[in-house]
């Protein structure tokens, strides 16, 4: 291989590019707005999974002025399984700044975008270079597993310290001319050719300027030490119908994992195989009678795995907490719930109705 040479690889990318990008419906807009929207959706979420609630949710807050004044129980909705809640919180936190400070402006710079809530060095970049042609680095997994392989950088890019090794590399090589389809071309290169595994290197169009290609390491890039096993929490989760055909739900902390969310009852098995419905009556001011086994669940947070056995039957309430409300199955619809939850009311409307 050949010293690498920045000019013949910002060409072949760009070209393939431009040629072979993905029709996304964020990729027909110059509005910073709808690329930060999009730019957070995409964050650890599939594009296919993204692009209908990309959609749905542009339909829904067409303006960055209709998110910064929306319900958060409507945002909420919206955002209805795509799960790490606090990104949309955050998202329209920082569309809130932008409104009050920037007169609805997202800022242009640096300096005060990086000011926002929820916009870190990656989705800086990503809106500077996208929305503004600002040669700013965007630098997410797919951007680095991409340069750890042309470059042949042997940093464990696990370690947040390593991040800046591959922005100040593509500082050092991003097209001053088209950043923006620079960035999106590392990206769009990472997400369908040069793949975790087995990347398809005989379609690369900078295979010519990848040096583990040529030092057969390709596999071996990018190092990656692995996380630590999340912990595992058990519980039992109940949907309980009373005689009116209401459905008692918990509204979580306004705070926390998966805060405002709207839950059925679930108590946690402190002790394995523990008989939880007298903590259910305890807990909840509710007296269930089981009448079927929804069956069990398992649903992996970044950081933890909730085990749920999940279960329907008859209720009579006694002292319902505050954060409780029987709903009907038309006021179900309207509330947000958590995916998890969204799974065992799909098993109940399929099996337990």
């Amino acid at each position: 291989m050949n010293e690498f040479n920045k000019i013949e690889f910002r060409k072949s990318l760009i070209d393939w590019y431009l040629e072979e990008k993905r029709n996304l419906p964020w990729r027909e807009t110059s509005d910073p707005y709808k690329i930060w929207v999009s730019e957070i959706m995409l964050q650890q979420t599939r594009v296919d999974t993204v692009i209908p609630y990309y959609n749905r949710f542009i339909e829904a807050f067409p303006t960055i002025e209709d998110l910064a004044n929306a319900d958060e129980e409507k945002l909420l909705k919206q955002w209805e399984g795509l799960g790490y809640y606090s990104r949309v919180r955050n998202l329209q936190a920082g569309v809130r700044e932008v409104v009050e400070t920037y007169n609805s402006v997202v800022p242009s710079t640096r300096d005060e975008i990086s000011t926002l809530k929820g916009v870190g060095p990656y989705t800086a970049g990503a809106i500077l270079s996208i929305a503004y042609g600002r040669p700013e680095h965007a630098v997410d997994g797919n951007v680095m597993r991409v340069l750890s392989r042309v470059l042949l950088i042997k940093e464990d890019i696990a370690k947040p310290k390593t991040r800046k090794t591959f922005e100040h590399a593509v500082s050092e090589i991003i097209d001053p001319l088209d950043p923006s389809s620079f960035n999106q071309g590392l990206m769009e290169l990472g997400a369908t050719i040069c793949t975790p595994t087995s990347p398809k290197c005989l379609l690369c169009p900078v295979r010519e300027n990848c040096a583990a290609f040529y030092a057969g390491e390709q596999n071996d890039l990018p190092i990656k030490t692995k996380n630590k096993k999340t912990k595992a929490q058990h519980y039992d989760v109940y949907i309980a119908q009373n005689d009116r055909k209401q459905f008692l739900m918990e509204k979580r902390l306004e705070t926390g994992l998966l805060a405002n969310m709207w839950q059925f009852p679930m108590v946690e098995q402190i002790i394995k195989d523990e008989e939880t419905v007298p903590l259910l009556q305890s807990r909840y001011g509710l007296h269930f009678t089981k009448e079927m086994d929804l069956g069990s669940f398992k649903h992996v947070f970044s950081h933890l795995t909730w085990e749920m056995n999940s279960f329907s039957g008859h209720g009579v309430e006694t002292s319902v907490p505050e954060t409780c409300k029987w709903l009907t199955i038309e006021e179900i619809k309207e509330v947000p719930m958590p995916v998890p939850m969204l799974k065992i009311w799909q098993a109940y409307m399929e099996r337990g109705k």
